[in-house]
């Protein structure tokens, strides 16, 4: 997959992106990622990107030339199609359906916005604008890092266990189970153990997974009872969120 990220602090881009999973995927070359400065497709001695709002008002524009020729430059480099994305906190939800779909484009491009936010004729060049959550933050470099980070683990080869991927937290709508590896019991608060349930120490596979299932269910009834609504449940699930439903109803 080819992606290219246009910012005008590559610095904070080109770090995280030498580490970890990603890191790796780039060193393979299973990902194609590219960091370009803004400040590179200025004409002026300065490197001016910015400029003052007309109208008036405070803070500063991102001017739309650079941005354009920025464009122009990846499209001449790379070749078309380009899925432009612009971020921003005026855009739709970035959710792990949208980051699923974005790993099947040939192309990503990803505009970090910085100030007031871009010029609106730069939305002229965009195929769509996307928010992390609904937040402001000083640039769009943190918003980028989490899109291509999400949007990669899409990618085959990215991440080695695909498995983990089809099963991530929001895959199906539901969050994870809880998880938990050696050793079986330690101290807690108080000197209270904190042990391991013990039906992931019996072997029972079926027994395992039912208990999965469930604590998925309780944990995204309990804190993102919204999610349900969307959820891909198999009979056994279905069955279990009512059972869990009723018992809270039964204490409420």
């Amino acid at each position: 997959m080819t992606l290219d990220i246009v910012t005008i602090f590559p610095a904070m881009i080109e770090q995280p992106l030498a580490a970890g999973i990603i890191g790796r995927a780039i060193e393979r070359g299973t990902l194609d990622v590219k960091v370009r400065d803004l400040r590179d497709f200025t004409t002026d001695r300065h490197r001016v990107v910015d400029d003052e709002p007309y109208g008036g008002g405070p803070g500063m524009v991102l001017k739309p030339d650079p941005i354009f020729r920025a464009l122009d430059a990846i499209e001449a480099e790379r070749g078309r199609p380009l899925t432009v994305i612009l971020t921003s906190p005026q855009g739709a939800r970035f959710t792990q359906a949208v980051a699923q779909r974005l790993s099947g484009a040939e192309h990503v491009v990803l505009l970090c916005g910085r100030y007031e936010g871009f010029d609106d004729r730069v939305r002229e060049r965009v195929t769509e604008e996307l928010s992390i959550g609904d937040y402001v933050l000083t640039g769009g470099e943190l918003p980028a890092l989490v899109m291509l980070d999400a949007i990669a683990r899409f990618v085959p080869g990215v991440v080695g266990d695909e498995q983990s991927v089809a099963e991530d937290s929001f895959s199906r709508g539901l969050l994870d189970f809880p998880q938990y590896t050696r050793p079986p019991e330690i101290a807690g608060a108080a000197e209270r153990p904190l042990k391991v349930p013990d039906v992931l120490l019996s072997g029972n596979h079926a027994e395992i997974r039912r208990w999965r299932k469930r604590e998925a269910l309780s944990r995204t009834l309990t804190r993102r009872p919204d999610l349900l609504d969307g959820a891909v449940l198999d009979e056994e699930e279905a069955a279990l969120l009512r059972e869990l439903k009723g018992a809270r109803d039964g204490r409420d």
